[in-house]
Formats: C-alpha cells, sequence, structure tokens
C-alpha cells in the first residue's frame, strides 16, 4: 500500500463520499475545498452538506471521502479533516465565494491568525474553467495544484464520476 507522509488515512462517513444521479440548469461548475481540525469535523462536515442540499441557489453533485491529514502551516494543532465538494450554481465566483463565508460564519469560523485552527474552511478551488484573479477572489486558488488535501481527494471523486468531473473545471 502506498504511504504518503502527510496523509492519515481516509474515512468514509454519511454524505461523503457521495454521487448525485442529476444535473440542473445551472450555469457554472465549482470544486470546494471543505476543512476543519475543531471537533467535531464529521458531524460539522454534515451538517454543512443538509445545509448546501436545502440552498437552492447550488446544487451537489458529489463529494469525496475525508482525507485525514497532517496540519501544515502552523503545526502545533490537530490533525486536518479535508474533502472536496463538486457543485453546479448560476452563481458568479465573487458571489459564490460570499456565500462561502457566509457558511464559515454559520459554522462559527473565526480567523484569529494564519493557519489557525478552524471549525470550518471553505475554498473555491476551481471555477467552471475559469481564470480569475483580484485582491479578492483567485480562480484557480493559490497552491491547489501542490495541496495534498485537494489531490487525494479528487482522485477518488473522479474515480466516482468515471474521470468526467475534470471536464468541467480544468483548463
Amino acid at each position: 500500500m502506498l504511504k504518503i507522509k502527510e496523509a492519515k488515512s481516509f474515512e468514509n462517513i454519511r454524505f461523503f463520499p457521495y454521487l448525485s444521479k442529476s444535473l440542473r440548469f445551472f450555469k457554472y461548475f465549482a470544486l470546494l475545498g471543505l476543512g476543519s481540525n475543531i471537533s467535531d469535523e464529521k458531524k460539522r462536515f454534515r451538517a454543512l452538506f443538509r445545509a448546501l442540499m436545502n440552498d437552492k441557489r447550488l446544487k451537489i453533485l458529489a463529494t469525496s471521502p475525508l482525507l485525514i491529514n497532517k496540519a501544515f502551516g502552523y503545526e502545533a494543532q490537530k490533525d486536518f479533516t479535508n474533502a472536496i465538494m463538486l457543485i453546479q450554481t448560476s452563481l458568479h465566483a465573487r458571489v459564490l465565494l460570499k456565500v462561502l463565508l457566509y457558511y464559515e460564519l454559520k459554522f462559527k469560523r473565526k480567523r484569529t491568525f494564519k493557519n489557525a485552527p478552524r471549525t470550518l474552511d471553505l475554498d473555491l478551488l476551481y471555477f467552471s474553467q475559469k481564470v480569475k484573479k483580484d485582491d479578492w477572489c483567485k480562480v484557480p486558488h493559490i497552491g491547489v495544484k501542490e495541496r495534498l488535501s485537494v489531490i487525494l481527494p479528487l482522485g477518488l471523486l473522479e474515480g466516482k464520476t468515471n474521470g468526467t468531473a475534470h471536464l468541467y473545471l480544468y483548463r
């Protein structure tokens, strides 16, 4: 079995992994990164999934299993739980990012210092083959191609979607 130093394990819980059998007539596809390392991460991810399923502005198409991996940046903290989520929306990238920040606040995210422990971290990783770079919104997300917390779950998500998720996202 392949061992990767920072990756500790994958876990399956309700809704992670998930695969929808239908699309909506939304204009864009987006890949979101989910992260947390303040307990109870699994309960929080399930609650987020339910909240997003009830949000009429988007449609969840697929999620990866949870990746438990070593904390990075500020390493004197608990291991991270990460996953990725493929969604559809008609919101533009900046508006979607505002929605994601709203959900971080709803789940009591506090930004005390860079790479601090967090209840919920939501990143807009890719957005419908678009490239956007301003002070507030950067798509693709900075460092997305080097992050183990994205690469490994994305590989599993691609397996679930028969390798089609990349068609909506990458340039």
